[in-house]
């Protein structure tokens, strides 16, 4: 049986229509070359059953994090997530939707979104935040273009320490607008704050930086701010890690102007690297200048609550020399199963989390440490639920000796452009004394002295 509906009549009656006399007159301009030359090698058809089974049978070669241990991190984080998220955000009225267009329709919707963004609020301690953004890196330029927008002016100061990933969209985002992007050393594994001094000038419209950093360190985000705002003009935009919230200083009490992160780690899987979402929080004075949309509480003729989209400054919506951002919706069932786990953790249970992570991650960091070979990069530096160590061999001769123990060890930082021998282990509440205690014994053994 065909997949394709159309006769043989319709065809020919679309090709006159296009003016062609056939199929092959049509693709003429592609090369010979480039074109299947005899038919597919395709099996025999299979059943429903068939090929059920077929699919089981494939995705079983896969190894997760069902199978093995995840010490997996560097922004997408296998932190525990309550049933509950998923029963819910799978429920039909969230899972089918699009976007809410049509507010009369989509009060539900716009609900969820709106005590979201009231959720981001509390945590960051911020006056407004929007719908959401695709992901954290995506957010973090988006808040350099918004920056421009307030000020001006035409020169983003970047930490070295964010997140390379951050850096290259950043780097498409602001190329062709004339935008001067320099970027601040590192120093024991974080911002240098004399080399960021070193680089401020009247110019500077904004300055990034990430905390944890990407190498799991805590940035001195007080210190820094100072030399920021010795600039009236600048922004202190600030890149941050939602579970360390519950436990570290929110960013507005370091005065920061525009703030932003990965959500993945809110109540959403690993997913492979994907779907994630970005959170973006500001000023309420800042509200036009943001990106994406904003919902609004209001009430209706009848004087009950409603909500609405109170901002939407996109291409669609408006004339495109005005609009803030040409993203053109965002990542509701994502926000919603974050805005699920914020409510069902309370505050408590997001200090729980945070601190559980923290103090696990100190407990493996120093067990590594006792490691003969073994060393950490930075051990005067702080940092939350991550941290990197140097290996007395490849750092991916580690991960493949550690897949043998049914083990994620972490995450190579070769490819981020690190010295070979450096791994980056990041450490959630899921851990137990006896992985930790595991993981440890496991690099014992290697013996790789």
């Amino acid at each position: 049986m065909s997949y394709i509906p159309n006769t043989d009549a319709e065809r020919n009656q679309m090709l006159e229509k296009i003016g062609v006399h056939s199929f092959e007159e049509l693709i003429q301009v592609i090369p010979r070359k480039f074109r299947l030359q005899e038919l597919l090698n395709l099996s025999p058809p299979l059943s429903e059953l068939e090929l059920t089974q077929l699919v089981n049978a494939l995705a079983s070669k896969n190894i997760d994090t069902q199978k093995f241990i995840s010490f997996l991190g560097a922004g997408v984080y296998d932190h525990f997530i309550p049933a509950a998220v998923d029963t819910i955000v799978s429920r039909p009225e969230f899972y089918t939707a699009y976007t809410p267009y049509q507010a009369e329709v989509s009060q539900g919707t716009l609900q969820y979104i709106y005590e979201y963004q009231t959720l981001i609020c509390e945590l960051t301690g911020m006056g407004i935040s929007n719908a959401s953004m695709y992901d954290g890196a995506t957010a973090v330029a988006e808040a350099i273009l918004m920056a421009v927008r307030k000020n001006h002016l035409k020169k983003a100061i970047i930490s070295s320490a964010i997140h390379p990933e951050f850096i290259k969209v950043i780097q498409s985002y602001t190329e062709g607008i004339g935008l001067e992007l320099v970027f601040c050393d590192i120093k024991y594994g974080r911002t240098d704050i004399a080399n960021l001094a070193d680089k401020m000038d009247e110019n500077v419209s904004s300055v990034v930086i990430q905390t944890p950093n990407f190498l799991g360190n805590i940035e001195a985000m007080n210190e820094l701010e100072k030399v920021v705002h010795s600039n009236p003009k600048t922004l202190f935009i600030a890149s941050v890690d939602p579970v360390s919230l519950g436990i570290l200083k929110p960013p507005s009490s370091y005065h920061a102007d525009i703030v932003t992160g990965e959500g993945q780690a809110l109540g959403n899987n690993m997913y492979m690297g994907g779907p994630l979402f970005g959170f973006f929080a500001t000023h309420k004075d800042m509200a036009r200048l943001m990106p994406g949309r904003i919902v609004g509480a209001t009430v209706d003729v009848e004087g009950n609550r409603a909500y609405t989209l109170t901002l939407q400054a996109r291409e669609q919506h408006i004339r495109r020399e005005k609009a803030t951002s040409n993203i053109c919706s965002n990542e509701s069932l994502c926000t919603l199963a974050a805005t699920v786990y914020l409510s069902l953790l309370g505050k408590d249970g997001l200090i729980e989390v945070a601190t559980q992570s923290a103090q696990k991650a100190h407990f493996l960091a120093n067990e590594i440490a006792s490691i003969p070979g073994f060393s950490l990069c930075y051990p005067e530096t702080p940092f939350f639920k991550e941290f990197a160590i140097h290996c007395p061999v490849s750092a991916q001769k580690v991960i493949q000796d550690m897949l043998n123990k049914h083990i994620f060890a972490g995450v190579d930082l070769k490819s981020y452009g690190y010295d070979e021998n450096t791994l980056l282990i990041a450490v959630t509440e899921k851990r137990t004394r006896a992985e930790l205690e595991n993981y440890a014994t496991a690099l014992r053994e290697m013996n790789y002295e």
